[in-house]
Formats: C-alpha cells, structure tokens, sequence
C-alpha cells in the first residue's frame, strides 16, 4: 500500500480537489449505512422463522430446486433452524455495530457486505429496489477508507503524518458513477413507458396503488394536473441530477445542490410511498458527496474561542485514560483540541492528584474535573452539546461523579473494557493494483446496466442503430464468460424502479382455510371469518407487516413467486396449530388501476390450492 501523497501524481491533484470525496462524508456514509442495516435487520428479524428457515415459506429445498440461480451463495444455507438463522442476523448487527463506531472498518464492511449478499440470495424473492442499492453501495463501500473520520480506528491511530481531507481514488469514482447509474438507467427505463413520457401519469398510478401509497399519497391523488407535473419533475431529476456531481465550474455549489435536490426528492418518496427504508437509504447514500468547503464551513461555525481553547489532561501512567480521551476528542467532534499528560505541568500535576481526577482546563483557564468535566466537553460538541443540560442536572451529575469514582479507583479492571481497541498506525491510500481492479469491476457493472435494458422489450424492438450495438455488446461471448462475476458479487443491477411504467396490478390477498369440520376461516387477518371486501389501510397494513411480505404477496402473482407457491401453501397449513387445517386456498383480488374518471372493477382470481392432510 502507498500514501495517497505518493500516489497522487499532477494530473490527479486537480481531478482531486474537484472530484475528490471528503473523509467526513464519507465517516457519514459509513453509519448512515450501519444504522440502515441495523434496521433493516431489526424488521426482518420479526420474521425469521417465517421468511429464513426451513419452516417457513421457502424452505432451503425448494430454494434451491427452484429459485436459486447459479453462483447465488448464502451463508444462511448453512441451517434451516430458525436459532441458526437468529445467530446469523446476530453477527450481521455486530459487525453492523462495529462499522457504526468504525472499529476494524475495513474488516466489518467486507463482514457487513458478505453477510447482507448472504441475507438476500436466502429469499430473492423479498428483495425490492433498496436492497439493490444497499448491495451496491456496501460493495464499492469496501474499497473505501470509510474508518478515516469519526471513527474509533482514527482515534487509535498513531501515524504522525496527517491525513487528507478528501481522497480521490478509483473507488470514489466507482461510488459516484455507480450513483448516477441508479438513476441514469432508471429513467433509461421509464422513458420507454407512456406513462412517464409523454403522458405524464406515472405518479398518479403510483399513488393508487394502495400496497405502496401512505394516507398522504392517497390525498395527493386530488391534485389532478400537478401529478402530471410531478411525474415530469421526477423524471427530468433522475436525468439531469446526477450531472450536477461533475459540473467542472463551482463544483463544490453544484454539488451540494444535488445532494440537496435529491434529498427533498427521497423525502417526498418517503413521505407518500411506503417503500421502507428506501428513502432514508437513498438519503444516506447522498450524504457521501458533501463537499470539503461545507465541512469547513460549518467548522468556522461551530468552533469558536470555547472550543478553541480547551486542553485536556490525562494520566501518563494510564493506558485506559489515554485511550478514553483520544475517543472522547473524536467521537465529540472535537479533533483540534490538544490531549496531554497531567505530568507534563506541575500545577495540573498536582490538580489531578489532588482531585483524583483527569483535568480539563477551558479557554479561560478554569479547571473541570471528574464527571463535571466530561458535562462540560460534551457542552462544546458541535452535534451533542444538546446533552450538556442533562449531564447538569443534579441527579443525574451525582450518579455521574460517583461512576466516575468507581472508575476512577478501579483503573486495571476499567482497562479491559478498552483492551479491544489497540493503537495502529494507517494511511489513506490505494494500490494501483486495486485500482485497475475497481476500474474493471466498474466497467461490467456498466455493461451489464446495459443488458438490463437490452433485455427490455421496448428497447430490443428498436430499430435504432444504437441499440443494434448495444445488444451486440452486451450478448457478446466474453461478457457471457464473466456473468459468473456479476452474481457472485451481486453486482447484477436492474434500476427498473416504478418502472418501465408503475404498477397497476393492484389488490389484496385472501388466504382461506377449510377446517375439518368444513368451517372457514381467514389465515391473512388472524383467524377472522372469511371475507373478500377490500381492506381498509389499518387492515392492510397489518396484512403486508412490512416491505419484505409486501414484496412477497406481489411477487406470487408474478411468474418469479409461482415456483414457491408450494413452499407457501404448506407453510399456511400450519399457521393454524391449535385448528388442523384440511387444506388453504390462496386468493387474490385482481384491482386493475384505471384512468381518472373509470369505474375500477374487483376479479377474483384462485392462485393456489393446497392440502394440508400430510403436514403434521
């Protein structure tokens, strides 16, 4: 490995300091994506055993005999037992965690990736578009040097040559072009469908679609022409935005201007959508691209005389101080101020021993100690400083002096608390080895975007010259020979979102068990009595929980959830233990979404008959 210094030649240095992405965005994207895991996993963990083990709707089996393509692996395969499966998502949170404080950074975002690639090939059939871009992102996240900011790898970092403020590497290239790919092909997609271009009624059939729309969406579909608007907005967005990252000319302002548009943009969607954690996703991953001069910026704000002049002391003889105070600087937001040890000044010295105590001396040389200390830096912490009211208050400020105390007076046992966290001297840098290696990758990633769209109708039926090379490329023998690659990273992309056109294959399911005693009951809605009305939005939203069972009800009516139909049925069979079903029915009420102003009909359509007499 070579310092980005060394590496950095003269006509990278004006590539960089336009296009180069800051640490501290980057630290950004690292938790922002760690927090999305978090969360994502926290949902899913509801239904472990339903979507993940062999007891529920897609048994290892079938997954393999039917949905499985080739070079998909998971590590979830390993066991069909729900307790494996709960210990899998266990170890995905960990490394979740450590990528959240950027401990071994490096390491748990390659855990993080492998392990999520592992969670989605075990279902394919729950994954919708933002686990798509979390792939994609925590794949090129990998090649980043996301532990360089904010970080307890930076805290414990013990080079004594500064880092850089912002990197340009082929991994940051592959970041940003991978961005604009989203929603490049994306609208590459949507402009072969009417409904985007040129009638314009793309939103306005997204907002009827009531798996999606929130009450929100709903009351927006009265604005009549301006979805009309919207739906254009939205797509001259998708084209035009990405550009902004590349403007040569006030890079940093056009810059910021996307990352500000797209975020309003991703908010609407939240707000009027329910597409789960896409949105907050889609914001996270913009928040990679904010500019050094915004940084700064705000650190001319947000650092004034106070935090200028604060020192902190600690005890020499204490590797647990040591460490507590290098991560209390970091994680504060406080990297300027200046960390010494108590025996360096004899009057802080004897301060310390007096008192027991680290010492920390403000801009006008007052001296805080013990608990009142720490209450007084997190008062100078430009994102926690809200907290110092809190740590004030006196019940909580004599709970604090006394565990303060504790520690204090029990240092060795405190010291195993930070043993993990060992100092290590890195630099922020790239091989050109894993240069090229990136700008390869980056370059099938891009080809097959391309047959994504190839394998579109609209598209393969062109006659455009164009799209005769397009196809000629993208179905050439050496891409062929490399698909394996794109499945074994998961680096396969389609961008096909509410796209070519949005759906309209909206309605509900009604899952109906026959009881021995020729009784009827609704397996969907808790054992209700049968009924085929259409739920209100509180009944569908306990119907499709979350984003996972909404995306799983709308693929058994396409051809992809067909094969697991089985898998399903069986699994309906025993979700009545104490009531042994005969058999299940599944159906589904076709709502066709119609132009404003047609009446919409209800067909009742049978998907699926299963008898139960051979589950036990």
């Amino acid at each position: 490995m070579v310092t980005d210094r060394a590496t950095t030649t003269r006509w990278v240095k004006p590539l960089s300091k336009r296009y180069g992405l800051d640490l501290r965005s980057l630290a950004l994207l690292r938790m922002g994506l760690a927090l999305v895991i978090l969360a994502d996993l926290g949902i899913r963990f509801g239904d472990v055993t339903a979507l993940y083990s062999d007891a529920g709707v897609l048994p290892r089996q079938l997954l393999l005999e039917e949905v499985l393509q080739p070079w998909y692996w998971s590590l979830h395969l390993l066991s069909g037992q729900p307790l494996v499966q709960g210990l899998m998502f266990a170890a995905a949170a960990f490394f979740a965690l450590a990528m959240l404080v950027g401990y071994q950074t490096r390491l748990a975002t390659i855990a993080s990736w492998a392990l999520l690639v592992s969670l989605h090939n075990r279902n394919p059939l729950l994954i919708f578009a933002a686990d798509d871009v979390l792939r994609a992102v925590m794949f090129w996240a990998m090649f980043l040097p996301l532990g360089a900011a904010y970080s307890i790898d930076r805290a414990m970092n013990t080079s004594s040559q500064p880092l850089p403020r912002r990197i340009f590497t082929a991994a940051t290239v592959a970041l940003m072009v991978q961005q604009c790919f989203i929603y490049w092909f994306s609208a590459l997609f949507k402009t072969t469908s009417p409904d985007w271009w040129p009638s314009g009624s793309a939103v306005y059939y997204s907002l009827s679609y009531d798996q999606y729309a929130t009450p929100l969406g709903h009351l927006l579909l009265g604005l009549g022409p301006l979805l009309t608007v919207l739906t254009l907005v939205t797509l001259v967005v998708e084209w035009v935005g990405p550009l902004l990252l590349w403007v040569p000319i006030r890079t940093d302002f056009f810059r910021m201007l996307a990352v500000i548009l797209f975020i309003a943009l991703h908010a609407g969607f939240g707000l009027t959508l329910n597409i789960g954690i896409f949105p907050f996703l889609s914001i996270v991953t913009w928040l990679a691209f904010i500019p050094t001069s915004v940084w700064e910026g705000w650190a001319r704000k947000a650092y004034g005389p106070a935090q200028q002049g604060l020192t902190i002391y600690y005890d020499a003889d204490c590797g647990f101080c040591k460490k507590v105070v290098h991560l209390i600087r970091t994680f504060l937001l406080l990297p300027q101020t200046p960390l010494q040890t108590a025996q360096s000044d004899p009057v802080i010295n004897a301060a310390m021993e007096t008192q027991n105590s680290w010492v920390v001396v403000d801009w006008q040389q007052r001296h805080h100690y013990k608990f009142e200390g720490i209450a007084y830096v997190v008062s100078l912490s430009p994102v926690f400083c809200f907290l110092a009211p809190l740590l004030r208050w006196r019940p909580v400020m004599a709970v604090g002096t006394r565990f303060y105390q504790m520690i204090a007076n029990n240092r060795r046992a405190a010291g195993r608390l930070t043993r993990p966290f060992s100092y290590r001297s890195f630099q922020v840098g790239s091989s050109w080895l894993l240069n090229g290696a990136v700008i390869a990758l980056l370059g099938l990633t891009f080809l097959w975007n391309l047959r994504s769209i190839v394998t579109h109708r609209a598209f393969v039926d062109s006659q455009n010259p164009a799209a005769k090379v397009v196809r000629k490329v993208t179905n050439s023998r050496t891409l062929q020979r490399v698909d394996w690659l794109s499945r074994l990273t998961r680096l396969d992309q389609s961008w096909s979102i509410f796209a070519p056109g949005a759906p309209k294959d909206d309605g509900w399911h009604v899952a109906v068990g026959q009881l021995a005693d020729g009784r009827e009951v609704d397996l969907l809605r808790e054992g209700r009595e049968v009924g085929f009305e259409k739920p209100s939005l509180r009944d569908r939203g306990r119907l499709y929980r979350n984003m996972q069972w909404r995306t799983l009800f709308i693929n058994l009516n396409r051809n992809a959830g067909q094969r697991i139909l089985p898998g399903y049925g069986r699994y309906l069979c025993r979700q009545q233990p104490e009531l042994p079903l005969k058999s299940v029915t599944l159906y589904f009420m076709d709502e066709q979404t119609v132009p404003p102003g047609q009446e919409q009909t209800v067909r009742q359509t049978e998907i699926w008959q299963q008898s139960c007499s051979d589950e036990p």
